[in-house]
């Protein structure tokens, strides 16, 4: 199987506009998302981008990257356009322009799920919750899984229910997807479905059409950038710990 990194990634956000070519420590942005994805066992990676500003500062630091439609829904759809154009590749991995600590590990034990699974279509991953913050905060998304780590639901609710108290059952999903290249262009033609948009979680989709995902368990808490405080965290923790691509 061959594998391709795609990272989706839009000028504009609600909560901080620009994001991508927000500089870190020297860097964009998606500069340090992509050479830190490009470390991993990936056949390659390439960027995908609505904005002439995006492509242009990928070009600029050496990366590749296509150009897709501005009225894609959401990640997935423009996914699947790249697919389309890309055929070369058996499975997509899928990691959000927005995360520039994302660690190679992870990235590597989706592909390492597919290569021991041939039949699976779609992977993610998950940490555990050790706050009673997050675990109740609905911005962080939460998954419940099966004794063979298939996914029975993601919420943004507490699940499950504690009825009685024990924090060592919580987990946060993280928002990477792993996803056969010929499912991904099927799913993003699917119609939304009540959980999905009820939640406002698109994987919601794949479980109500009766697929399977699988979530495997990462132990790496990594910062996404969603505010401008989260960006400044993601500069001091670089700082820090001295962190270089």
């Amino acid at each position: 199987m061959k594998f391709l990194g795609v990272i989706p990634a839009r000028y504009g956000s609600s909560r901080l506009e620009g994001k991508p070519l927000k500089d870190i420590c020297g860097h964009t942005m998606i500069e340090w998302v992509y050479k830190r994805v490009k470390k991993s066992n990936l056949d390659d990676v390439v960027v995908a981008t609505d904005d002439q500003r995006i492509y242009d500062e990928v070009i600029r630091f050496g990366g590749k990257v296509v150009m897709t439609r501005e009225d894609h829904p959401n990640g997935t759809s423009r996914i699947a356009e790249v697919c389309e154009k890309i055929k070369d590749y058996d499975v997509i991995i899928n990691v959000q322009g927005d995360e520039p600590l994302i660690e190679v590990d992870m990235i590597n034990s989706l592909i390492d799920a597919f290569k021991k699974e041939p039949d699976l279509k779609m992977g993610t991953l998950k940490y555990k919750l050790d706050s009673l913050e997050d675990i109740e905060n609905p911005n962080s998304v939460k998954v419940i899984t099966d004794k063979n780590d298939y996914a029975i639901y993601f919420s943004r609710s507490v699940i499950p229910y504690p009825r009685k108290e024990n924090k060592d059952i919580y987990y946060k999903h993280v928002g990477i997807y792993g996803y056969k290249r010929e499912f991904v262009i099927e799913y993003s033609k699917w119609e939304q479905t009540p959980l999905e948009v009820s939640e406002s979680l698109e994987q919601l989709r794949v479980l109500e059409n009766g697929y399977k995902i699988k979530v495997l368990e990462t132990p790496h808490k990594i910062i996404g950038v969603d505010t401008a405080q989260e960006l400044e965290r993601v500069r001091e923790f670089i700082k820090e710990n001295k962190v270089i691509l």
